[in-house]
């Protein structure tokens, strides 16, 4: 099967500014991924290399098994949706829709208009009157009504209230499950990645630090609490995302495939959130095992 996204030593640079550093992924179709990381971790140029905003520094990448940008048909199966939520503030609704019907030779027209009507968006309205989350469903409909093999979008509910972030999430799910779009989403909300993804990638430091299906990234996470012991001594197949200790007990974060039979430990789960907060707070502790290895 043809990756979604597939990347190989992928980095970009600006100027002094190194964007994404030998960034190596490969995503299957129709994943609905998370993007996470702080601000300037790399996400944003990750997407623009992705939509073909951008050229590679070094490396490669792949999006459904083309070079991004590389000509019409490579363009067609890739909707993006940039952090702004770009749309005209000039231009009505409707305007938006012609205009998109113009631009894509896939125009799903009928999808356009089911949409429009499904969220009770005026066509005669001009953008730059629509509310926040307004825009941001009127970007995503174009984007969904060019009929892509993926959609990128980069922060698209970043301002948006709760309820409009709510409903705007609920209508990606409905699309993916009805059309089988692939998705990478960036976010800074795990709790809004938990909701609609199902696979996981997190930057820190412009270098992939994290990544895999989320279902087996939290299965094979724990938190060991036991007599305050050196995290050295521990089996070598568990491996120590984070550590902190009193003088009495230790408490450490760790990843690990295998059971863990040492009794003098209590085992407990750990939800995704403190996942990724671990490894944003220590990101060398994925360094002794490369991403790539857990994205099957």
């Amino acid at each position: 099967m043809t990756a979604m996204l597939r990347a190989r030593g992928l980095g970009k640079r600006y100027r002094r500014r190194q964007a994404l550093t030998d960034c190596t992924l490969d995503i299957p179709a129709g994943r609905v991924v998370g993007l996470v990381g702080p601000n300037g971790a790399g996400k944003s140029t990750l997407l623009n290399l992705a939509a073909g905003m951008s050229s590679p520094t070094t490396g490669e990448i792949e999006v459904c098994g083309g070079r991004p940008g590389s000509g019409p048909e490579q363009l067609a199966k890739v909707g993006f949706v940039a952090q702004d939520t770009p749309t005209y503030a000039n231009l009505t609704v409707a305007e938006h829709l012609r205009l998109g019907a113009r631009l894509n030779p896939g125009w799903d027209a009928d999808l356009a208009r089911r949409r429009v009507e499904h969220l009770g968006l005026d066509p005669a309205q001009r953008a730059g009157r629509l509310s926040g989350g307004q825009r941001a469903q009127l970007a995503l409909t174009i984007g969904i009504a060019k009929r892509p093999d993926v959609l990128l979008l980069d922060e698209p509910v970043a301002a948006l209230d709760p309820l409009a972030r709510r409903g705007f999430l609920q209508d990606l799910m409905e699309t993916v499950a009805e059309h089988g779009v692939g998705v990478v989403l960036s976010s800074h909300l795990i709790t809004d990645v938990e909701r609609v993804c199902d696979h996981l990638v997190t930057l820190v430091d412009s270098r992939v630090v994290l990544a895999g299906e989320i279902d087996d990234l939290v299965a094979t996470h724990h938190r060991l609490t036991g007599p305050r012991r050196d995290p050295a001594t521990l089996p070598a197949d568990q491996h120590v995302v984070a550590a902190s200790h009193t003088d009495r007990q230790t408490t450490l974060l760790v990843r690990t495939e295998s059971p863990i039979l040492d009794p003098s430990w209590t085992v407990g789960a750990v939800g995704l959130e403190d996942i990724v907060l671990a490894y944003l707070e220590s990101p060398s502790a994925a360094t002794s095992r490369p991403a790539l290895e857990v994205l099957r």
